[in-house]
Order: C-alpha cells, then sequence, then structure tokens
C-alpha cells in the first residue's frame, strides 16, 4: 500500500464505489469526496517525508454500519436507529483513524446483525461481487457489505463484527480473509451490542499479512471496554508465544487436527474436494494430519441461538421509541390487551424493528422466562463450557487465561490447529435464500462450522481456496485462544498453497 500513490488510490476507491455501489449495495454511506482527499494528502506527505503514522497511513477503511462513527449515521441497517448519529468514535475505528487509515464509508448488514446473507436490513440486501451476469449470489451475512466491498476492490480493508460467523462465513463466500480474533483481544467499545459475552470485532482484508497488520494496530487493551483482555493476560498470551517459536534452523511441522464431527452429510462435494485437497497437500508438506472428535460442538448451534438471542432481546429492549427509536402515537391491533404504555412501546418496535429481529426477540424473550431458563439457557451455558473444554483438551498449547489449564492425557494426540470448512457450500443464490425465508426455513446450517469458536471465544480465520464455477470457497483454521501469532502463520501456508496452484 505504501508503495502506491496514496492520493490517487483514495480517490479510486471513491470512484469505484460510485461505480459499483449502485448493483452491490455494499455501502449505505461514502465519506465526501473532499475529506478523503485531505486525509490522502496528510497521508502522502507524511509517506514522502518518511514519517507516516503506521503500515495502514493512508490505506482505505470501510466499516460494517454497526460499530459507531461519530461523523456518519450508524443505523446497524435498521430503521429504528436510521437517523442515529453517534457523539463519538468507537475504539477500533479511533484506532484506525490514529493509524492514519481513511474511514471511507460504512457497509451494509443484517439487520443489528441477524442473519447469514445480509438480506434483512431496511437498506436491502448485498449482492456478491463473485455474481455471474444473469444471477445475483449472497454475499453472506451479517458483515456481507463489508465482505463485498474488499472483495470488490472498493477498499483496502474492512471491519465487521462476528457473533457466531459473520465474518468468516461472508469472506468465505466472497472470496477474501475474514479473521475472528479471540474474544476480548479488540475492544467492543462502540460496537452496537447483539450478543455481549459472543461478539467480536473482525477483519476483512485480500490476503493474511494485510489482516496481521489490522490486527497489530487494534490489539490492545482498551479500559473502557469490561470485556477488554487486561495487560497482564496479554502479557501471558505474548509470553507463550514467545515459548512456542522454534530455533533458528527448524522447520514448523504442524499437527492439524480435522474434526470428524465438522464431516456432515451437507456439505457440498466441490467444499469436501477442496477440504481433503489442501489437506492432502499440507500432508505432503510434511505436516500431520489427524482426525479428533469434538463431541460437544454437535449442540453448540442449538445452545448458541439460545444465548445469543436471550442477550439480544435484553440488549433490544431500550429501543421503545423513548430513548431510542420511532416515537408511536397508535398501538398495533395486536397489543390491545396490555397498557397504554406498552402498546406505544410495542408499536415503536412494530414501526422500528424488521420482521426476523421481533422473531429473534420473541424467541429471546422466552428463553429468559422463568420456566425456561433451567431447562434451556442454563443448560446451553454448561453446553458452552463443555465446549471450551474439548478445544482445550485438542491443543497442544493451554489456553493462557486457565488457571491450572488442563493437558490433554495422551499429548501425541494433541494438535495445534483444527481444519474444516467455513459454510457447507459456496455462495447460494439470492432466490434460493430469499424463497428459503419465505418458506420459513431455518439457514442455521451455515453456522455449523463457524459458532463452536464464537461459543469458546477461540480465533478462527477464513482463507480463500479455489471455488467452484467461478464462486469462491472458505477453508477455517481454528486456534488454542491467544494463539493469534501461529495461527496467521498457517493461514499464509494455506494462502501461499494457493498461489502456487495458480
Amino acid at each position: 500500500m505504501a508503495a502506491k500513490p496514496i492520493v490517487l488510490e483514495a480517490v479510486n476507491c471513491l470512484r469505484k464505489i460510485h461505480q459499483r455501489n449502485r448493483v452491490l449495495n455494499a455501502f449505505v454511506h461514502v465519506s465526501p469526496e473532499q475529506a478523503v482527499t485531505e486525509q490522502a494528502v496528510a497521508a502522502s506527505q507524511r509517506q514522502n517525508s518518511g514519517t507516516p503514522l503506521s503500515p495502514l497511513d493512508g490505506s482505505a477503511f470501510a466499516i460494517k454500519d454497526n460499530i459507531c462513527t461519530k461523523d456518519m449515521v450508524t443505523s446497524c441497517s435498521s430503521s429504528m436507529l436510521s437517523d442515529f448519529s453517534p457523539e463519538y468514535d468507537s475504539t477500533v475505528v479511533a484506532k484506525l483513524k490514529s493509524a492514519g487509515a481513511i474511514i471511507i464509508g460504512k457497509t451494509n448488514m443484517d439487520e443489528y446483525g441477524m442473519g447469514s446473507h445480509s438480506t434483512t436490513g431496511f437498506h436491502g440486501p448485498v449482492k456478491n461481487p463473485y455474481s455471474p451476469r444473469l444471477s445475483v449470489y449472497s454475499a453472506g451475512g451479517s458483515s456481507g457489505g463489508s465482505a463485498a466491498a474488499v472483495a470488490a476492490n472498493l477498499c483496502f480493508g474492512a471491519l465487521g463484527s462476528d457473533t457466531g460467523g459473520s465474518v468468516r462465513l461472508p469472506a468465505s463466500y466472497c472470496g477474501i480473509v475474514g479473521f475472528k480474533p479471540s474474544y476480548g483481544l479488540l475492544s467492543r467499545r462502540g460496537l452496537v451490542a447483539y450478543a455481549n459475552s459472543l461478539d467480536t470485532i473482525g477483519i476483512f482484508t485480500r490476503d493474511v499479512r494485510s489482516a496481521q497488520l489490522v490486527f497489530d494496530c487494534l490489539n490492545e487493551h482498551d479500559p473502557a471496554d469490561p470485556s477488554s483482555l487486561n495487560d497482564h493476560s496479554r502479557s501471558k498470551i505474548k509470553n507463550q508465544a514467545i515459548g512456542s517459536q522454534p530455533s533458528t534452523n527448524q522447520s514448523r511441522q504442524w499437527n492439524i487436527g480435522v474434526p470428524i464431527d465438522y464431516n456432515v452429510a451437507e456439505v457440498s462435494s466441490p467444499l469436501k474436494d477442496a477440504w481433503i485437497s489442501t489437506l492432502a497437500t499440507l500432508r505432503d508438506l510434511g505436516h500431520h494430519i489427524k482426525p479428533v472428535n469434538v463431541p460437544s460442538t454437535r449442540h453448540a448451534v442449538s445452545s448458541y441461538y439460545i444465548i445469543a438471542l436471550a442477550e439480544a432481546s435484553s440488549n433490544l429492549a431500550k429501543y421503545d421509541g423513548v430513548q431510542f427509536g420511532p416515537h408511536a402515537t397508535a398501538a398495533p391491533k395486536s397489543a390491545n390487551d396490555i397498557s397504554p404504555s406498552l402498546q406505544l412501546i410495542a408499536a415503536a418496535r412494530e414501526k422500528g424493528f424488521g420482521k426476523e429481529v421481533r422473531r429473534r426477540i420473541l424467541l429471546g424473550n422466552y428463553s429468559l422466562t422463568s420456566e425456561a431458563m433451567e431447562n434451556y439457557f442454563i443448560h446451553a451455558q454448561r453446553i458452552r463450557r463443555l465446549i471450551k473444554e474439548d478445544f482445550d483438551s485438542l491443543f497442544s498449547s493451554p489456553s493462557p487465561l486457565n488457571i491450572q489449564p488442563e493437558r490433554p492425557s495422551d499429548s501425541r494426540d494433541s494438535v495445534d490447529f483444527l481444519i474444516s470448512p467455513v459454510s457447507i457450500s459456496s455462495a447460494p443464490s439470492l432466490e434460493e435464500v430469499l424463497k428459503a425465508d419465505g418458506a420459513g426455513v431455518d439457514s442455521y446450517i451455515n453456522d455449523v462450522f463457524t459458532v463452536p469458536a464464537s461459543m469458546a471465544g477461540l480465533p478462527a480465520i477464513s482463507i480463500p481456496v479455489h471455488g467452484y464455477e467461478d464462486l469462491p470457497i472458505g477453508l477455517q483454521v481454528t486456534a488454542q485462544y491467544g494463539d493469534e501469532s501461529r495461527l496467521l502463520e498457517v493461514a499464509q501456508l494455506i494462502e501461499n498453497l494457493l498461489e502456487t496452484d495458480d
């Protein structure tokens, strides 16, 4: 990026956005050209004088529309927040700006992050840049706008949010890198919450090295975020990473786990072929491929939705037409059996929330009733703990956050990473997606590979591999908590395999 003329690059990004966004619908707000040009000129002057603020100085970034920006509306693609202008930048946006990055616009998404195809927001669906001339394919969700913007080369990188796969899934569909770091490493301050215990800021770039640069820029303790990992714990992660470095003349030979539980019948043949082919190539390079069992993950998706929707219903309770949202003057017909004040709140929510959000709030509210709490919510939390224990028993390195980490019963069976698909197939057509939604068919199967890492708070990354009929396919690498350095190293290895094949 530094070698390119920064001003020209920034202006070209704006030009391409204006040319292609009408079709892609990736951006919902674009920064004024004058502001972008002024920032690009300043970055160019710093580069010419040899004093760039960071390796990202002058790079154009897109920001998902649920991450606060003080100079742009942050709507979460919802009518409820259509005119909400935050008074501050989220921590991650502030860090990008301090590094000299240029925020070029806000990107489309599923409403409040609730969806898998970026179709539920009031701005309309996002189109996958790989869509053939006569068809429209899903860009994935909920961060589909950010993924499409990077894939279409409309910006250098983008930020999204990943609750159960909302960065990795669109990255897979759009043929780019989508990186979800360990929970707590990147600040959530300024991220409009879906599910607090799961939400993670994620990174989109076109290559692994760029994702590393963005992660390094953002990876810092934020005292304003209660979930941000403190400096002591970060020091433990750093020391563990240093201890795992090989000697100077030693080449790495990874132990790579293949989760047998992820080999579900719904996985498409092209995706399975890409998975097997990549593992075979890694084996030929001297790495050890081991089948492993992660038994509790078969319950991960059902437990995830119980926890996520319960937290979402609590987070969205403030949208009542008084604090946030459209003010209602008449109650909906369905609310005649409740008090007048509650009728107006119900009316505001019916007016401000889309159908999918209202549906999920109802499900989440039920999870928090006394009747369901023990049978569903608490049981889901127990399964979440079991998922984390399953992962801890597999990985060769202990979790740096465990006070007394449990080690595998036989270290010969332990692995450094897990490699799996991201989704069950390449991107489906939007026609298929909308038809399935209309028929009430759940798309939760899309989350079967991504949710387990989210439930355990682990880092995971989607790397594009050869696709099928010009549609990309992503493979996912998952690592132990805090093991980002080695995760990105093996991700770059897989990326290089693809370049070699080309």
